[in-house]
């Protein structure tokens, strides 16, 4: 059995616990236990302690993505367990900043290579397809072949270049004879991600859980054509197709 627990989220499932423009999940397979991102201030780990989630005992820390609300939690974690790597896409310290109109606004995870190095961390760099075990794998380097947008505000780099998201990576989970696809923010586009995974595992995917970036139906409808059966959408999913899925929720299949 695998199961997902919500450390944080923006909204919560009961008062006693905190929530912030953020994600972060407690995953354990039959095999290791890990967290897929961060939150972005270490909340997350209040509520973990509150949801009975042994940070102690994760093997592992996957980041979907450095923008801050996904990765920032992670330098706060250090105070209660020190990993010992971190599964990240490529690209994935070119720094994250938005575009305002006051000029441009830091929004990259706020530690850095260095940083890692200095706490004898390993970063291990998902390209493709990279196996965790034999239930799990993280999929990056997405297909592009359906359109989508990437807010013009999104830059990265010296150089405030528009920000690709080539450094997105998502988590996929055996579930029965599918799979379920966790993701981050899809910032690519939920439909080349699910189809990405599709053609590479060759797996059916029943499940998505997470943010996709969007509140289109169409969307929604065209994931259904593609057989998607289950939705836990949060974070930065539109309100139109949010689930009953917050912090403090609990999946397992």
């Amino acid at each position: 059995m695998t199961c997902i627990k919500v450390l944080i989220e923006n909204k919560v499932s009961n008062a006693a616990l905190e929530s912030e423009h953020g994600f972060s999940l407690y995953v354990e397979t039959p095999a290791q236990k890990f967290i897929f991102d961060c939150g972005q201030s270490g909340l997350a780990w209040q509520n973990a302690a509150k949801l009975n989630v042994d940070l102690t005992q994760i093997n592992f820390v996957v980041l979907s993505h450095s923008h801050y609300d996904h990765a920032g939690g992670f330098p706060s974690l250090l105070k209660i367990v020190k990993p010992k790597k971190i599964y990240t896409g490529k690209n994935f310290w070119q720094e994250k900043f938005s575009k305002t109109d006051d000029g441009f606004k830091y929004r990259g995870a706020g530690f850095t290579f260095q940083d890692l190095a200095r706490w004898k961390i390993e970063q291990k760099i998902c390209d493709d397809i990279l196996e965790l075990d034999e239930n799990s794998w993280l999929v990056g380097n997405f297909d592009t072949h359906f359109k989508f947008s990437i807010p013009e505000k999104f830059v990265r780099g010296e150089n405030k270049i528009p920000d690709n998201f080539d450094d997105e990576i998502c988590l996929v989970l055996r579930e029965g004879d599918g799979a379920a696809v966790v993701v981050g923010c899809s910032h690519v586009g939920i439909l080349n991600i699910v189809s990405t995974v599709q053609r590479r595992l060759d797996l059916p995917i029943k499940t998505v859980i997470g943010g996709i970036h969007s509140d289109d139906m169409k969307i929604f409808a065209r994931l259904e054509d593609f057989g998607v059966e289950n939705f836990y959408l949060c974070h930065c999913s539109g309100d139109k197709l949010r689930a009953d899925f917050a912090t403090g929720s609990v999946l397992e299949f």
